[in-house]
């Protein structure tokens, strides 16, 4: 019995749009390529079919790795406007 190969899989950024113009993002999702096909082609036709949904587009395209001073300088944003907004 041969050993299976694992596809590698690569951060992808997700964004779906409805024709009502709303959207959801998914910031980063870690998926072969195989699992994007998948995706593309039978999950996320089969989720607008299942939700009634009519003229939703989907954008999936390849993430860029953060920065790691860039991911801490917005974290610590974020963070200052929460406290700003809860005084």
């Amino acid at each position: 019995m041969s050993p299976e190969n694992p596809q590698a899989e690569f951060p992808y950024f997700v964004k779906i749009e409805t024709s009502t113009g709303q959207s959801a993002i998914v910031p980063i999702a870690f998926m072969t390529p195989k699992q994007v096909e998948n995706f593309l082609q039978t999950d996320f036709k089969r989720l607008v079919h299942e939700a009634g949904v009519t003229g939703a587009r989907i954008f999936v395209e390849r993430a860029t790795t953060a920065d790691y001073e860039k991911v801490l300088g917005d974290v610590a944003a974020c963070l200052r406007t929460a406290k700003l907004k809860a005084a």
